[in-house]
């Protein structure tokens, strides 16, 4: 796979791009809105070359894929042009500031043919395949509620236009519900119907919330609640399923690192839970290079990058109105 690089981003430099060499992908090109940022960032990282004009960049009849990891104002523009010359795309999420424009983009990339993907890391977990593994074997019966705890302090190299900016996508609910959501809905295997929330400036936020909590409805009946944050230094982070036959209690496994620990409660008592430790970002890689030869399906497909903006946008408007939202999901 002959990557190009749309952002010269902090994940790209720490995450990606070792995933695509560990995968056997090249990483031919990289694309800033700075030149000067272009060239240093792909003399540091190995990269043949530097762009500032998208269009030069998806010219290269050697490129075969784009990984999107610019401000969320930019992806639905660069998705489209990355479409339109017929590149693969991998998009960071969320995929786009609307629901709307995130249908918009996998169903155009659909009907071309082309694999469009959604980068969401924790799917790709081994703790959390080994939870979504629990529950499918039926360890814990029927789920009966999910409570997520992901409330973190943004370090302050990632702050930035996450703190402050609105237009480009800032806040916690479009930087780590989307997550929460898309983690919730590839354990349980179902969509939110419906959510309430509260949102706050607790103390990082400047024009954009850092905090929020919510609860959502699913069509089983099981409820869900939800604690993101950029403020709190030492919450930890985690999720619990609850069960009619027992309960999964995983702690610091909302993370891009390999760890954590999973325990899983039921009437024979407590038991430890061990699982795989693979880099997350190789395994997402992987999958979606298996994808574009027709082998495999990527981990978190267009139709998921869609369905957790879809939550994160509900919780946005429920907490603005203070009043139960439905979700929707775009019609896709």
């Amino acid at each position: 796979m002959r990557w190009g690089l749309v952002g010269a981003s902090n994940i790209a430099a720490e995450h990606m791009i070792g995933a695509m060499r560990a995968t056997g992908g090249n990483v031919r090109s990289v694309l800033s809105s700075s030149a000067d940022r272009a060239r240093d960032y792909a003399a540091q990282n190995g990269i043949e070359t530097g762009y500032s004009d998208l269009a030069q960049m998806l010219a290269d009849p050697e490129l075969d894929a784009v990984y999107i990891s610019t401000t969320n104002e930019k992806h639905f523009p660069q998705a489209m042009a990355a479409i339109a010359a017929g590149k693969h795309v991998l998009c960071e999420k969320p995929l786009a500031m609307s629901v709307a424009d995130a249908v918009t983009m996998v169903r155009v990339a659909r009907g071309a043919g082309l694999v469009f993907a959604t980068n969401h890391h924790l799917r790709n977990a081994g703790s959390h395949l080994a939870i979504r593994d629990l529950i499918a074997s039926g360890r814990i019966g029927t789920v009966l509620s999910v409570r997520v705890f992901h409330a973190v302090h943004l370090p302050p190299h990632l702050q930035g236009w996450r703190i402050d900016n609105p237009a480009a996508g800032g806040g916690v609910i479009p930087d780590i519900t989307v997550h929460d959501a898309d983690t919730v809905r590839f354990h349980l295997g179902e969509d939110p119907v419906s959510v309430v929330a509260m949102s706050a400036s607790s103390g990082m936020g400047q024009g954009v919330e850092d905090s929020v909590m919510s609860v959502w409805a699913m069509p089983s009946g099981a409820q869900v609640m939800a604690h993101e944050s950029f403020t709190h230094q030492f919450a930890g982070t985690g999720i619990e399923i609850h069960g009619t036959e027992g309960s999964i209690f995983a702690q610091g496994v909302m993370t891009q690192q390999p760890v954590g620990q999973i325990e899983l409660v039921t009437e024979a008592g407590r038991e430890a839970v061990s699982y795989s430790n693979h880099n997350l970002y190789e395994r997402a890689v992987g999958l979606f290079t298996d994808a574009v030869s027709g082998n495999a399906s990527p981990s978190a497909d267009g139709r998921d990058g869609v369905a957790s903006l879809a939550v994160a946008q509900a919780v946005a408007r429920a907490a603005q109105t203070g009043q139960r939202t439905d979700v929707d999901y775009g019609g896709l």
